[in-house]
């Protein structure tokens, strides 16, 4: 060989590899349980040919998700989520900007993934409060009511003056949840705090048991146990020097709606309470009619809604047959053979939390609440629906003589409390919106004339 040939096979040995044609982020719709979402994927190729994969879904508020079956060879991508049983194949297009093959989780549906120029830009919140804050915020840790449990979170208070001020614990939703309850890149708690603090109310927020900052166990928690937390956070805020402890109560969304009665019936020195989306009837009754509610308003066929809530009904029927865990998630298997996200639904519907909320009444606590009281829904809200829940709230009221109430009905909101068009949970993270304006001005409203401050600050 020859110097010349010597040194071009060298230059050629050393020229660096191409760049990885999957490298970047590939997005798709599909449609989903609760209408159309995104499957974004961060696909990362390293120089021995290994794909790693990290799946977004934004409408869900789900990001960088592994995946951790992946495959591309000769131009054909393969990837599976096995705990979800979701699976994905398709072929490169020419031209390596496009993917075209076939999604497949409940039912197989076609997928086309796009390579982005760029990566996507966060979503836009343009309600997030900004500084500088006419309010002070403090990092706080209290005990749990039950003991053993220490939850972090943040306070937030008017500047001090002559008159100590009212003050509200704010109770968040079902799942694990942070002080701002985020979802979706929302921060509705955040923004509720951030309104009611420039109305002249400390307002206290925290992180669930188990999560964020917060000391215990999440997953064995039940909404009993989560509202001896709330508790806590009562006791707490009536003890800080700037609170007056005669003005303290709750706000609870969802979950949260169903646990702030629990703790007015046995605390009457709670002042008042708020519920965002409360349950008024046994949580068997809401989510049958949250699946069959959502299933139709995503254009799933009668059939399949009625199949749906039949295995439901199937698994009530052993969770109140069968006492134990590990039997019930075996029976429960046992109903779903063959269908998807068995062994995920069995395992979440035989849990502690789920057996408490599937047939927990809330009319015997609710009979029990004295201080007043003021119920909110979305007339779009397609997770507890307020001609569900709303009558059965107001009855107990009544029947247990609760004289200050009100139930309020906000045209055109989700279970959000966000200005919607169908209320299906896909579109939550679609809406720039966090909470409405009515929204927070009817909660602040109503909480300012209760507390003694008048309508307007």
């Amino acid at each position: 060989m020859s110097f010349f040939a010597a040194l071009l096979a060298s230059l050629l040995f050393q020229q660096p590899a191409a760049a990885p044609v999957l490298d970047g982020v590939w997005e798709g719709p599909i449609s989903g349980f609760a209408g159309k979402v995104t499957i974004r994927l961060h696909m990362k190729q390293s120089p021995d040919g290994k794909l790693e994969i990290k799946m977004d879904v934004p409408e869900q508020g789900a990001a960088g998700i592994p995946v951790p079956v992946t495959s591309f060879a000769e131009g054909v991508l393969k990837w599976e989520i096995p705990t979800i049983q979701a699976k994905y194949e398709g072929k490169l297009k020419e031209g390596g900007k496009e993917i075209e093959g076939t999604f497949m989780q409940i039912t197989p549906q076609p997928l086309t993934l796009k390579k982005l120029d760029k990566p996507p830009a966060g979503p836009n919140r343009p309600q997030e409060p900004k500084p500088p804050f006419p309010y002070l915020t403090e990092e706080v840790t209290f005990p749990s009511a039950a003991g053993g449990v220490t939850l972090a979170g943040t306070l937030t208070l008017p500047p001090a003056g002559a008159k100590k001020h009212p003050a509200v614990v704010l109770i968040s939703g079902s799942g694990p949840q942070d002080r701002d309850e985020q979802l979706m890149g929302h921060k509705p708690f955040w923004i509720l705090a951030d309104h009611l603090s420039r109305r002249g109310f400390a307002v206290l927020r925290y992180d669930d048991r188990g999560f964020g900052k917060s000391t215990g166990r999440f997953s064995t928690a039940t909404s009993t146990d989560f509202s001896r937390d709330a508790e806590g956070a009562l006791n707490y805020l009536k003890a800080r020097p700037e609170v007056d402890p005669k003005r303290v109560g709750f706000i609870g969304h969802s979950e949260g709606g169903l646990i702030a009665p629990m703790i007015a019936a046995r605390r009457p020195d709670v002042a008042f309470i708020v519920l965002i989306a409360g349950t008024g009837v046994p949580g068997k009754e809401v989510v049958a009619e949250q699946a069959r509610r959502i299933l139709k308003a995503s254009g799933m066929a009668d059939s399949a809604v009625e199949t749906n809530a039949a295995v439901q009904q199937k698994i009530f029927e052993i969770l109140k047959q069968e006492p134990d865990e590990a039997a019930a998630r075996k029976l429960i298997l046992e109903a779903m053979a063959g269908q998807p996200n068995a062994e995920a639904t069995a395992r979440s519907s035989a849990s502690a939390w789920f057996r408490e909320f599937a047939f927990y009444d809330p009319a015997p606590a609710l009979e029990k609440v004295k201080c007043p009281v003021l119920a909110v829904n979305g007339e779009l809200d397609l997770q507890v629906l307020p001609d569900q829940n709303l009558p059965p709230i107001e009855a107990a009221l009544k029947k247990g003589g609760n004289k200050d109430f009100q139930l309020v009905r906000l045209p055109k909101l989700n279970h959000l409390l966000q200005t919607a068009k169908t209320g299906l949970p896909a579109e939550y993270g679609q809406i720039e919106e966090t909470m409405a304006p009515a929204a927070l001005e009817t909660i602040a409203n109503w909480l300012a004339k209760r507390a003694g401050m008048g309508a307007q600050q």
